[in-house]
C-alpha cells in the first residue's frame, strides 16, 4: 500500500490531491446535472443534444491547444490555476442561478459549456504538468495515476450524490454546489510551500516554439502511437455520459437517480485501474496495448447485457479497463517527454483525448438515436480494438514485437517485447530539442 500511495507523503502534493477531490466531486455532480437536463428537461431524450454539449465543452481544448500549451511551459502555474479555478466557479454559479430561476434554455447550456471548455483548454495543461513540480522526478508516474485515483473516486460519489439532489431539489442547486467546492482546489494553491516547488524548466523567449513542440513530437514514433491510440479511445469510446444515460432511460427505462448509480458504479473500476496503475515503477506502452485490447471487449460484453444491474457490474471492467490504458499512456507520455516541452506535449495530449469529442460525441449520439444505445457501445469496443491493432502494428513494423517458436510457450508461440521503447529517432529528437534550446538561449545572449 506504500508503494501506491508514495507520492502522499509530500506535503505540497497532498494539498493538491485533497483540494482536486473536493473539486473534482464537485464537477461530476455537474456533468451529471447537466447531461440530465439537456436529456430530460430541455429536450426529449435527444442523445444527440447530449454529444453536442459534450463537442463543445470539450471542443475549446483542441482549437486553443498550440497557445495553451506554450503557456503551460511558460506560466507561473500554481497562480494560473487559482484564476482558472475562479473562473470555473463562476460559469457553475451562473448556471445554477438560471437553472434554479427556471429560465436556462438548451442554447443557454451550448453557451456555458463552450466557455467552460475555454477555460478547461487553459486549465487541462497546466493541471497535468503541474505535478512535475509537486514531486520528483521519480515519482511523476505514481502522482500521475493518484490524480486518477481522485478524478474517478469522485465520479464514485458525485454522480450519486447529483442523482438524489436532482430528484429531490432540482438540478439547478447541483450546479450551485459545484461551485462552492473549486474554492477547495484555490485553498489548496495558497496553502502550499513555495519554496518545497521543484523550479519548472520554461523554455527562453523566442519564435517557432510551437512549432517546436509539433517538430518534437514527430520525431517521437512511440508518443505518436500513443496519441493516436488515445485519440481513437477518447473519441469514440469515452462518451459514458451518453451510453449511461441513454441505457438507463431508453434500454431499462430507469430515472436520475439510477443513472447517476451507473456513473458511481463504473467509477469503482476506474479508481480500481488508477490504482493498479499507481503500483507499477514504469508506464509502458504494452500495458496501454493490452488495457486498449481489454476495454474493447469489456463494452461487448456491457452492450450485450439483459438488465439493469448486470449491465451496471459490467461497467466495473469497462472502468478498469479504461483507466488502466490512459493513465498509464498519460504517464508514459509524462515522464519520457524533455521536461521544458512538458507543457506542450500535454498540451498536443489533452487535445487529442478531449478534443476529438467534437467528433466522436455527436456521432455516437446519433447512433444511439437511430440504432439504439447497444450499438453506440458498439462504436466503443470497436474504438479500443483499433487502437490496440495501431500498437500492435507499430511494434511489428518497427521491429520491437517478434514471434518465435517456443515448446515452453502456448501454441509454440510467444511474444517477446525486444529493446527499449526509445528508439533512435527518439533519441535524436531529445537531442534536437536541447541543442534547439542551447541555439536560441545563444542567440538571446
Amino acid at each position: 500500500m506504500n508503494a501506491i500511495f508514495r507520492s502522499l507523503s509530500i506535503v505540497n502534493y497532498r494539498l493538491w490531491f485533497a483540494g482536486a477531490l473536493v473539486s473534482n466531486i464537485g464537477t461530476w455532480m455537474q456533468r451529471t446535472a447537466q447531461d440530465w437536463i439537456v436529456l430530460t428537461d430541455l429536450t426529449n431524450h435527444d442523445a444527440a443534444a447530449v454529444g453536442i454539449t459534450m463537442a463543445l465543452q470539450f471542443g475549446p481544448i483542441l482549437l486553443l491547444m498550440p497557445v495553451s500549451g506554450l503557456i503551460a511551459d511558460r506560466a507561473d502555474k500554481r497562480r494560473l490555476l487559482m484564476l482558472t479555478q475562479l473562473l470555473m466557479g463562476a460559469l457553475g454559479l451562473a448556471l445554477g442561478l438560471i437553472t434554479v430561476f427556471g429560465v436556462a434554455t438548451l442554447w443557454e447550456v451550448y453557451v456555458f459549456a463552450f466557455l467552460l471548455g475555454v477555460v478547461a483548454a487553459i486549465d487541462a495543461p497546466v493541471r497535468q504538468s503541474f505535478v512535475s513540480e509537486l514531486v520528483p522526478e521519480s515519482s511523476i508516474p505514481n502522482a500521475v495515476a493518484l490524480n486518477s485515483a481522485s478524478f474517478n473516486g469522485a465520479r464514485l460519489i458525485g454522480p450519486a450524490v447529483a442523482g438524489v439532489l436532482i430528484a429531490t431539489i432540482g438540478s439547478g442547486w447541483v450546479f450551485l454546489l459545484n461551485a462552492t467546492t473549486f474554492a477547495a482546489t484555490m485553498g489548496a494553491l495558497r496553502l502550499m510551500r513555495r519554496e518545497e516547488l521543484r523550479a519548472p524548466v520554461r523554455p527562453p523567449r523566442a519564435r517557432g516554439q510551437i512549432r517546436a513542440g509539433w517538430v518534437y513530437v514527430w520525431g517521437r514514433p512511440d508518443i505518436v502511437v500513443v496519441l493516436v491510440m488515445v485519440f481513437l479511445v477518447g473519441t469514440f469510446g469515452f462518451n459514458f455520459p451518453i451510453f449511461t444515460s441513454t441505457m438507463a432511460t431508453v434500454a431499462f427505462h430507469k430515472g436520475a437517480s439510477e443513472f447517476g448509480i451507473l456513473s458511481s458504479i463504473m467509477a469503482i473500476g476506474s479508481v480500481a485501474g488508477a490504482l493498479l496503475a499507481a503500483r507499477r515503477e514504469k508506464p509502458r506502452l504494452r500495458v496501454v496495448t493490452l488495457a486498449a485490447v481489454a476495454f474493447g471487449f469489456a463494452c461487448i460484453v456491457a452492450a450485450t447485457m439483459p438488465s439493469y444491474w448486470s449491465f451496471a457490474i459490467s461497467l466495473i471492467v469497462v472502468g478498469v479497463s479504461s483507466l488502466t490504458m490512459m493513465t498509464s499512456a498519460n504517464a508514459y507520455v509524462q515522464t519520457t517527454t524533455e521536461p521544458a516541452m512538458r507543457g506542450r506535449v500535454m498540451a498536443l495530449y489533452m487535445a487529442i483525448f478531449a478534443g476529438g469529442t467534437p467528433i466522436g460525441a455527436p456521432v455516437v449520439g446519433w447512433v444511439a438515436n437511430v440504432f439504439g444505445p447497444r450499438w453506440a457501445l458498439g462504436v466503443a469496443a470497436a474504438s479500443g480494438l483499433a487502437a490496440a491493432a495501431v500498437a500492435v502494428g507499430w511494434m511489428i513494423g518497427a521491429k520491437r514485437l517478434r514471434l518465435e517458436r517456443s515448446p515452453e510457450a502456448r501454441f509454440g508461440v510467444r511474444a517477446r517485447y525486444a529493446g527499449s521503447l526509445l528508439s533512435a529517432a527518439q533519441r535524436r529528437a531529445d537531442a534536437a530539442a536541447s541543442l534547439e534550446t542551447q541555439e536560441i538561449a545563444v542567440q538571446r545572449g
